[in-house]
């Protein structure tokens, strides 16, 4: 039913539109999957070797931590074998890579999706994505809407080769960007509403990162780490030089002893001289242009929340977890309030995660697909519930 109902809106906007949904002719260009480092992906941090050094990293706490809510009461999930349901996450800005797509051509329904997104683009964001160049990719203008109408094109190779995982989907989520793909798809936006949503809050972000020069940096610590003080002292510093405005703190959390770190750009600068100081680990800069889910996105929730307002929003048809405090969406009201919020605050992954996947001992797990560019949603759930991830699947684009 769900994905019947997203396939209905998607050709019915085909049809006002008066497209034939021919695709241009791709050109062969060798496939390059060289995926960036950030938030969203995260290969290098996975702990390697042996030795007390590293051990931190493979534990979801250290002992003796006591977690005294169950999270779980937070998710809606339905009362059956959950073995018999699935979750289904999309990923964000970052984990783009030139040739992403090209594999999901064979699928017509895919071809569809990118059909559609180059008539409401005005240009022909599949060649950006097959062909790059990879500078251009990685705009934030571009890969927003390139990350998202793949994401979306790699659910019809799931409905093909796995048609009960979308039917039996009762949950979805999505990081940063991904929440808009995950409300596309849960039904409360339309595609092609919502492909003009991504691109102007990817513009709007752009233009915020040009007016304050901001960067992020993911940060590795153990239990003696002291992130909360170490951004406060950034943050001072910054006042100090007589920045305007200057902001510094957790942008995304990912797992336990693995954060990212967001604001001006000589917060960062100052974090990294002074990271021993505050016992952080690593600390390694992401390639983003600006300090995303910090004060400093604040220009671009304006203009988006505009335009959300303009949309007609319907109420989601499956449970979609919003990036601001891991909790289910209630109704459309709820949406049009809360997802402009999600420009400038943290991406609460960690919690979100912990929300939708908490079990009691002994109680089974649904099946996970992640649906997108990049493996990194489900690095991250490993992290956070190993037994969550014994269940999950990638459906790479």
């Amino acid at each position: 039913m769900l994905f019947r109902a997203f396939h209905r809106k998607l050709h019915r906007t085909l049809r006002l539109l008066g497209t034939d949904a021919k695709l241009p002719p791709v050109v062969g260009t060798e496939k390059v999957k060289e995926l960036l480092e950030n938030a969203a992906t995260f290969d290098d941090i996975k702990p390697s070797g042996g030795g007390t050094d590293s051990e931190w990293a493979t534990l979801p706490y250290v002992a003796g931590t006591y977690i005294s809510r169950d999270q779980s009461k937070k998710a809606n999930r339905p009362k059956i074998d959950p073995r018999e349901t699935n979750v289904i996450l999309f990923p964000g800005q970052g984990t783009q890579y030139v040739g992403m797509g090209s594999k999901l051509l064979k699928y017509p329904g895919a071809r569809d999706i990118f059909a559609l997104a180059n008539e409401v683009l005005g240009y022909d964001l599949l060649k950006i994505c097959i062909e790059g160049p990879k500078s251009k990719l990685d705009q934030t203008k571009y890969c927003q809407p390139a990350v998202m109408v793949t994401s979306l094109a790699a659910l019809e190779q799931l409905r093909e080769e796995r048609p009960n995982a979308i039917e039996n989907c009762f949950a979805t989520a999505g990081f940063s960007l991904g929440e808009l793909t995950a409300l596309v798809f849960a039904g409360a936006i339309p595609f092609d509403k919502g492909l003009r949503l991504v691109q102007i809050r990817a513009e709007a972000m752009q233009l915020a990162s040009q007016q304050a020069k901001g960067a992020m940096a993911t940060v590795l610590f153990g239990a003696d780490g002291r992130i909360g003080e170490a951004c406060k002292e950034a943050l001072n510093w910054c006042i100090e030089k007589g920045i305007e405005g200057p902001d510094c703190r957790v942008a995304n959390y990912l797992y336990p002893g693995c954060k990212v770190l967001a604001g001006n750009e000589e917060a960062l600068r100052f974090l990294e001289a002074n990271a021993k100081r505050f016992n952080i680990r690593r600390i390694k800069r992401l390639p983003v242009s600006g300090a995303f889910h910090t004060e400093l996105m604040q220009p671009a929730v304006e203009p988006f929340a505009a335009a959300l307002k303009k949309i007609r929003i319907e109420d989601p048809i499956i449970s979609v977890h919003s990036n601001v405090d891991g909790k289910c969406y209630k109704s459309a009201g709820h949406i049009v309030g809360q997802l402009p919020k999600q420009i400038v605050r943290p991406v609460k992954w960690e919690q979100t995660l912990h929300i939708m996947y908490e079990r009691k001992q002994g109680e089974h797990f649904p099946r996970t697909f992640e649906c997108g560019p990049g493996r990194g949603l489900k690095a991250i759930l490993k992290q956070v519930n190993a037994k969550a991830w014994d269940t999950t699947l990638n459906v790479e684009a």
